[in-house]
Parts: C-alpha cells; structure tokens; sequence
C-alpha cells in the first residue's frame, strides 16, 4: 500500500521559514518523480515543485528563489524548505507521488502565513 505522509506544516509570520517533509513508502520513492501542490482557499490547486529519481528540480515561478525541494533517498523523505513566506503562500500543501499516469497524494497540511 502507498503512503505519503506530510508534516511541518503550520502558522507562520510573513518573511519567516517553515520546512514539510513527506515520508513516502519505499516501493515508489526510488522510481516515482516526487513533488509539493497546494490549494488555496477558492483557487485550484497548483504545482509548488518537482523533483526527479536523479534530483532534477522545478518550481513554480512564484516560489522560484524562495522554496527549496530536496529528496533523501536513504529515508524515502521529500523536504519543502520554504523562506521569506507571503500572506499568499498560505494554502492546504500536498504531497505527490508521479509516474507517467499514476499519481499518489498525501493528506495534505495547512501552511497559514499571517502576522
């Protein structure tokens, strides 16, 4: 059975720094393409960032130079490390799992950047 399970998120001022992490099951995590969405309230979700088996990165244009995604192989983790947080960032972040047509998602976590 998959599963991605998503912690770290939480209520953070503007500017600030908080970092997800998703532990994913080992039968995908060395072959699936790895990533962050999110969904803000009334809006459609949307892709934060990629990363491939081999460590190729993508981001979207609006988290570009602020969030960082990174894998560790060893614990089958996927890391967001977000920096210099806007209102804006504030969304239901998830995990996702994606290998060609198959796709697997975590639960989600509530970021909320607010002073």
């Amino acid at each position: 059975q998959v599963q991605l399970e998503e912690s770290g998120g939480g209520l953070v001022q503007p500017g600030g720094s908080l970092r997800l992490s998703c532990a994913a099951s080992r039968s995908i995590f060395s072959t699936y393409i790895m990533g962050w969405y999110r969904q803000a309230p009334g809006k459609q979700r949307e892709l934060v960032a990629t990363i491939s088996t081999g460590g190729r990165t993508n981001y979207a244009d609006s988290v570009t130079g602020r969030f960082i995604i990174s894998r560790d192989n060893a614990k089958n983790t996927v890391y967001l490390q977000m920096n210099s947080l806007k209102p804006e960032d504030t969304a239901v972040y998830y995990c996702n799992a994606r290998l060609f047509n198959i796709a697997y998602w975590g639960q989600g976590t509530q970021i909320t950047v607010s002073s």
